[in-house]
C-alpha cells in the first residue's frame, strides 16, 4: 500500500475560533458565510445549487463522497459553493454509473476543501453563536494573513449576488409545444425546477434578472415563475419593482425561495437575516389550508417577517415551518400570486409538495380559460 502525506488545512471563523483538517480540492483559500446542510445525500444537487453562491458549506453528514458524482446529477452548470468543509471525503466511489470522485470534481471546478474537521463542533458553534463569515485554507496557514483577507469579505446582510449566478442571456426550455407558456425571471435558477414545470406541460423562456416587465411579458407567457437564488432580497430593489408589475398582470405569478421573499417584498413584507437559516431535505411544513403536513427540501438564511404578513389584510399564510413558526408560504388574496420559502422540485429531497406546481398549471389553465 502507497501512503500519501496530506497537506494540513485550517478553517478560520470571523469570531476568532479556528479549526483543523487536511488539504483536498484546489490548493488556495476560500472565503464565504458558514452554512450547514443536514441532508444525508444529495450532496451534488447541494454543491451545485445557485443559492449556495458566497457560502461555506459544512455537510454535517459524516461521510463525503461514497457514491462520487455523476454529470447529470447537477442543479447549475459548475460547482456554485464557495468551499467544502467535511468530516470524511471518500477518495473512491462505490457506484458504477458515476463519473467521477469529488475531490477531482473540485479541482476540475477549482474549489477548495478541507476534511477531517471537526464538523459536529463547528456547526454547534455557529448554532450557538449565529451564521458567520469564515475562511478555508490549504495553502497559506498563517493566521495573521488569513485574518486580514477574512476581515474584507462583506457580510450576507446587505449583499446582491443573484446578479452573480443569473443567465446573461434568454434561453428556452421544454417543448415549444406545450400547452403553457411561462416567462421565468432568474435570479438563480436550479435546473429541476425547470424540468418539474416541463413536465407539465409548460414551453419556458428563462430571462436574465434585469428584464423589464415589458420584455417579460413580450412574449406574451400565461404565467410568470420567481426562481430561487442567493444573497439578501431586501437589496434587490429593480426586481421589486419589476414584480410590482408582474403582480398586476392579472396572470399567474409563482415564486420559489428568493422569488418567495421577493414576492412578499413587493406587497410590502419586511424580510429579515436568520440566525442560522434552513438547509437539509427533511424539514417539516404544515399546510394550513388542508392541515396537512410535508417534509420539504429547503436553502435559505433569509425569511419574511411573520407580524409584518398577519398585519396585511391582502395576505394569507398558507404554510408555516413546525420547527420555528417562520412563514413558508404565502397567497395573495387580492392578485392571481403565490409562492413558498422551501423547495418543492426537492433534488435533493421528497415529493411531498410537486403539487404546488399542478397549482400554477391549473392557475395558468383557469386564467386562459377566462380571457
Amino acid at each position: 500500500m502507497q501512503y500519501r502525506q496530506r497537506k494540513k488545512a485550517i478553517l478560520l471563523l470571523e469570531d476568532g475560533t479556528v479549526f483543523h483538517g487536511f488539504s483536498a480540492g484546489k490548493l488556495g483559500y476560500a472565503t464565504g458565510e458558514l452554512c450547514f446542510n443536514t441532508g444525508m445525500t444529495g450532496y451534488q444537487e447541494v454543491f451545485t445549487d445557485p443559492s449556495y453562491f458566497g457560502q461555506l458549506m459544512i455537510t454535517t453528514n459524516a461521510h463525503i463522497g461514497n457514491y462520487g458524482v455523476k454529470k447529470t446529477e447537477v442543479e447549475s452548470s459548475e460547482i456554485r459553493i464557495a468551499g467544502l468543509i467535511c468530516k470524511n471525503l471518500n477518495p473512491n466511489f462505490s457506484r458504477a454509473a458515476g463519473d467521477g470522485n469529488v475531490n477531482d470534481y473540485f479541482i476540475n471546478n477549482d474549489k477548495v476543501i478541507i476534511t477531517d474537521v471537526d464538523t459536529r463542533a463547528v456547526v454547534r458553534h455557529i448554532r450557538d453563536k449565529g451564521a458567520m463569515n469564515a475562511i478555508i485554507s490549504n495553502d497559506e496557514t498563517n493566521l495573521d494573513t488569513l485574518k486580514n483577507i477574512l476581515d474584507k469579505v462583506p457580510s450576507m446582510q446587505g449583499l446582491e449576488l443573484s446578479s452573480k449566478v443569473s443567465t446573461k442571456d434568454a434561453y428556452y426550455f421544454g417543448n415549444e409545444k406545450s400547452t403553457y407558456k411561462v416567462a421565468v425571471l432568474d435570479l438563480g435558477i436550479k435546473t429541476n425546477i425547470l424540468r418539474c414545470l416541463a413536465e407539465r406541460d409548460c414551453y419556458l423562456k428563462v430571462f436574465p434578472i434585469n428584464t423589464s416587465y415589458n420584455e417579460l411579458n413580450s412574449w406574451n407567457p400565461d404565467g410568470f415563475f420567481l426562481s430561487n437564488g442567493p444573497g439578501d432580497p431586501s437589496v434587490m430593489k429593480d426586481v421589486i419593482n419589476t414584480t410590482k408589475e408582474l403582480t398586476n398582470d392579472g396572470k399567474p405569478v409563482f415564486g420559489i425561495c428568493l422569488g418567495h421573499q421577493i414576492l412578499a417584498l413587493s406587497e410590502g413584507v419586511s424580510t429579515y437575516k436568520m440566525h442560522n437559516g434552513h438547509r437539509g431535505i427533511n424539514h417539516p411544513v404544515r399546510n394550513v389550508l388542508t392541515g396537512k403536513s410535508e417534509v420539504t427540501s429547503q436553502n435559505h438564511g433569509f425569511s419574511i417577517n411573520h407580524e409584518d404578513v398577519k398585519n396585511n389584510p391582502n395576505i394569507e399564510i398558507t404554510h408555516i415551518n413546525l420547527n420555528d413558526d417562520t412563514v413558508e408560504g404565502i397567497s395573495l388574496k387580492h392578485k392571481n400570486c403565490f409562492s413558498v420559502q422551501y423547495h418543492p422540485e426537492s433534488s435533493p429531497g421528497p415529493y411531498d409538495s410537486r403539487y404546488l406546481f399542478d397549482e400554477f398549471v391549473e392557475r395558468m389553465m383557469k386564467h386562459k380559460k377566462n380571457g
